[in-house]
């Protein structure tokens, strides 16, 4: 979601890069790390984020600010091969968004296209981004994001679902039929659906509160996302002010599945902080999560992935580098995992985020 690393990061500890065992074979692999193998780091360099893989399990796309890409000041959208191999034009990374305004919230269609949101077409430079306001931590809500689809090489560019208002953080049916996304066009943050075969649009949740960051069970029948649920008048209110100025707190969300028609809803997790960047197991049993709910007795400083059985709720921490481990998606193929952090092989402290992929040991 639109600059969420740079904002979630500032609140990374990197005490657990100075703590862990530098003993290690693997200088990426972190005691406890059982599920990891063969991880191989492929960015460098910056913030780079919601790195999400092709149909066909071969490929990366991503957002990134990293200056060594990009000299646009704020996110654009890249596509790399997952085994780190040059692309055909002789380069590992290729710029695919048009390199004006933000963009955020990248995907692959089944047909090997691509959508994103950007900002653009409300000026080529970056909107300018709110980090805090009345004393809360907040993200931005930027009207001026639309949703476009381009070729794989970022030609053929237009605009797909659009509105006066906020519509981002798309994702992709397995099937290759829906594409499911964020906006406040009837009012609140809620999740919709667009049939991509005809344009058809339909709302999936209608509860005040933030809803975003879906994706789609692998089997196409279910949908996972993160939500707030203010309650309490004094909640409401904040909740209501902050969106009037296209802001949203992430203090507390939680995750969420329904079926695709957005019936059936259910709370997966019941956990202090912020619960997000869920994703399903290949066997749609479990959800991959990041959260801060571990730490919360020191400040809610570390995210960590973490994994939750949605039959029993027990929940399993995955990673443990002591740093920022966020946005995991699992291959299609079910035997990758990439997903991004500050851990480097060195392991000394940094705010830079980037790319990871691994073999996944189940």
């Amino acid at each position: 979601m639109k600059n969420v690393l740079n904002l979630f990061i500032v609140f990374c500890s990197f005490s657990g890069l100075l703590n862990a065992q530098t003993g290690a074979s693997d200088p990426l692999l972190y005691p406890n790390e059982k599920h990891f193998k063969n991880i191989r780091q492929l960015t460098f360099g910056g913030d780079n984020a919601e790195a999400y893989w092709s149909f066909d399990s071969k490929q990366l796309i991503f957002q990134s600010n990293w200056d060594s890409l990009t000299k646009q000041g704020c996110d654009q959208i890249f596509i790399m091969n997952a085994d780190a191999s040059h692309l055909p034009e002789g380069k590992k990374h290729r710029l695919v968004s048009i390199d004006k305004g933000r963009t955020t919230c990248s995907y692959f269609l089944k047909d090997g296209r691509i959508i994103y949101g950007s900002t653009d077409e409300a000026g080529d430079k970056c909107p300018e981004a709110t980090m805090f306001a009345e004393g809360r931590y907040v993200w931005n809500i930027y009207d001026s994001y639309d949703i476009y689809v381009a070729d794989g090489n970022g030609k053929n560019r237009k605009k797909l679902i659009a509105s006066p208002k906020y519509d981002a953080e798309a994702t992709v049916s397995p099937d290759g039929k829906y594409i499911i996304f964020t906006s406040n066009r009837s009012g609140d943050l809620e999740l919709w659906r667009y049939e991509i075969s005809n344009g058809k649009l339909k709302q999936l949740t209608n509860t005040l509160g933030y809803d975003g960051g879906a994706f789609f069970s692998p089997d196409g029948k279910k949908i996972v996302w993160r939500a707030s649920r203010p309650v309490a008048e004094a909640e409401v209110k904040a909740y209501k002010e902050l969106q009037s100025k296209g802001l949203v707190e992430p203090k507390e969300l939680q995750i969420y599945t329904a079926d695709i028609e957005g019936s059936n809803v259910e709370q997966i997790t019941n956990l202090k902080g912020a619960n997000w960047a869920p994703f399903f197991s290949p066997d749609g049993k479990k959800i991959l999560f990041c959260s801060n709910h571990h730490s919360m007795d020191k400040g809610g400083r570390e995210f960590a992935i973490f994994m939750i059985d949605i039959a029993t709720k027990n929940v399993e921490q995955i990673t443990h580098s002591g740093t920022f481990d966020a946005f995991p998606m699992f291959s299609p193929d079910g035997k990758k995992i990439a997903w991004c952090s500050n851990r480097n092989k060195e392991r000394t402290p940094t705010r830079s985020t980037n790319v990871f992929v691994a073999e996944w040991v189940d």
